[in-house]
């Protein structure tokens, strides 16, 4: 899928979580579609720089923690100020950690907080501080990275990230069913393995045929085929995708 290069033109997306692999997938996307892009980073100023300068300087780069309790409402002031205006976001922020059944409490519990924090709190805050600009401006996109391993299940150490996501999942229905009578679109994406971000350690250890074993196609996603999505579901004319969970996984995962 190639967008159209005016497609979003005129209109400006935050992207939490820019820097990592489908971040910069995401950026370059939008901002190859005519968007300025809040380009959000949490530790990697200098990645947050080049990525700036890779899309011609189209938007802005913003500090923000997720995983403290002011930090998901400051890190949207932060973005609207530099901006001006925000027509949608991209929550595309989000980790993955280990916790083990077997493990002391103080780990498995340090694992849940965490991951609850940023893969969907800081979501949920972030919405709760930018629903007043999208009704006052029209309406807004919403577009969550979520994970196939919110709907099949996950892998037994990384019982977190599977839980979190599902309800990231659910947010981003409720926000759908709520809020589209005020323009506001809510969609997920919701891929399987990417060949970018966490799956490249993984891949590392045990090698890619291995990875991709039980997708019947026999790859993963790539972090542009995912971006293109992601811009897919931000052109201003679809709106029949509210609502919507798309499946990016070869097949791993058949609803």
């Amino acid at each position: 899928m190639i967008l159209a290069p005016d497609s979003l033109a005129g209109r400006t997306y935050l992207v939490t979580g820019a820097t990592g692999g489908i971040g910069q997938a995401i950026t370059a996307c939008l901002a190859a579609a005519g968007a300025k892009v809040v380009i959000h980073y949490a530790s990697n100023r200098e990645r947050a720089e080049g990525l700036l300068s890779e899309i011609g300087g189209a938007g802005w780069i913003v500090q923000g923690d997720l995983s403290t309790r002011e930090g998901p409402t400051q890190l949207w002031e932060d973005a609207l100020a530099a901006a001006g205006r925000i027509d949608g976001m991209v929550m595309n922020a989000g980790l993955r950690t280990e916790a083990l059944i077997g493990g002391d409490h103080g780990p498995w519990r340090d694992a849940w907080e965490l991951e609850m924090a940023v893969n969907l709190l800081a979501p949920a805050d972030m919405l709760r501080a930018a629903m007043p600009h999208f009704r006052a401006n029209g309406g807004g996109r919403i577009v969550s990275i979520a994970s196939r391993a919110a709907q099949r299940g996950y892998m037994e150490d990384y019982l977190p990230y599977g839980a979190s996501k599902a309800a990231l999942i659910n947010l981003t229905k409720s926000v759908a069913r709520n809020w589209s009578q005020d323009g506001v679109i809510a969609v997920t994406v919701s891929p399987g393995f990417v060949h970018a971000g966490m799956a490249e350690a993984y891949i590392a250890e045990h090698g890619y045929a291995a990875t991709a074993s039980d997708i019947p196609t026999g790859k993963l996603v790539s972090a542009e085929e995912l971006a293109a999505t992601v811009g897919f579901c931000l052109i201003p004319g679809n709106i029949a995708v509210n609502g919507a969970t798309i499946d990016l996984n070869g097949g791993s995962y058949i609803r």
